[in-house]
């Protein structure tokens, strides 16, 4: 068996892409979307086909309207969804803009949306995810969409007090970034790769992993953002895991045994104290992590900077 068909026995594993290509050559049982990953895939000129699709269905009269500009890129978001279920046999996670991070009313607007579009489309809303980032703001506009029957998927996870804020408020799923953690210890601190120290990013998973089975939340944990083979193969059994398509080339290619890594049987002893985390609570933690600090703001910056790429790209088809 391939190291990659090993891990489909412990996790889920989700296609962490837009290319259709892609996930057809892997199989994955869902499929996450970012707006970088939907801006990589629209500058291919085999998607040309959704975008102009998406352009004549919205009729945008006025591009310089940032409201009918918000429209069209999530027509386009979920003209990339629609295509990829056609191939995933389960869910898609489709992102509201990061400009919408910091206002709760704003994200619930936005994923209603997103929803209705799906809808037109006459796509099993079941099969979405509508993914947030885990500011307090999103959180709460999060689980009122929960309470309404929609479900969601908080990204930029980064430490324990975002994902147990998540759990408590009733959320489907989360994504915790592997990779940027490591990232950013690598830069400021004395962890390297090459030590022999636990890599901060596999860590921090595995904290959360513990906390939210110890106290039985029924929210899943999908690991996200990898750097390396390494970082998948030590986080075997989370809940899922989802993968960029060179990590699966090498995941395939690879035969080596693979250990189940993570085990909710085995969170069920552990000595764990329960966090309160109210808003308060909430802010004070994240102030007093740099690393979550930093990393949170930096998502928020790099989608948002992709998302006007988008607003650009979309301008030059209807030139």
């Amino acid at each position: 068996m391939t190291t990659l068909d090993q891990l489909k026995e412990y996790s889920k594993v989700v296609a962490d892409t837009g290319d259709f290509n892609s996930i057809e050559e892997f199989k994955p049982l869902d499929a996450t979307t970012n707006p970088s990953l939907i801006l990589k895939a629209a500058n291919d000129p085999s998607y040309n086909f959704i975008i102009r699709d998406v352009i004549d269905k919205a009729n945008v009269k006025d591009f310089t309207n940032e409201r009918e500009v918000d429209h069209l890129i999530n027509r386009l978001s979920v003209g990339f969804g629609n295509e990829i279920l056609k191939i995933v046999p389960g869910r898609v996670s489709t992102e509201v803009p990061s400009k919408f991070s910091f206002d709760t009313q704003k994200t619930i607007d936005s994923a209603n949306e997103i929803i209705s579009l799906y809808k037109e489309l006459e796509v099993d809303t079941s099969r979405i995810l509508i993914k947030v980032a885990a500011t307090w703001e999103g959180i709460c506009a999060a689980k009122q969409l929960e309470k309404n029957g929609i479900k969601t998927n908080l990204t930029l996870v980064f430490n324990l007090c975002q994902a147990v804020a998540c759990a408590e408020a009733g959320i489907s799923l989360i994504s915790p970034f592997v990779g940027r953690i490591s990232d950013w210890h690598k830069e400021n601190s004395s962890y390297s790769s090459s030590s022999s120290d636990v890599d901060p990013g596999v860590a921090s998973v595995k904290e959360i992993f513990n906390y939210i089975k110890h106290f039985g939340y029924d929210t899943e944990i999908m690991a996200a953002s990898f750097r390396s083979v390494g970082q998948i193969t030590a986080l075997a059994g989370c809940d899922l895991i989802t993968i960029s398509p060179d990590l699966l080339v090498m995941l395939k290619k690879s035969s080596s045994e693979l250990k189940k890594s993570l085990n909710v049987e085995d969170t069920k002893s552990l000595n764990i104290d329960r966090l309160s985390v109210d808003e308060s609570n909430f802010r004070w933690n994240l102030s007093q992590d740099p690393m979550t600090v930093e990393k949170l703001a930096e998502g928020i910056r790099r989608f948002h900077e992709d998302y006007n790429k988008l607003a650009n790209l979309l301008l030059s088809y209807r030139k």
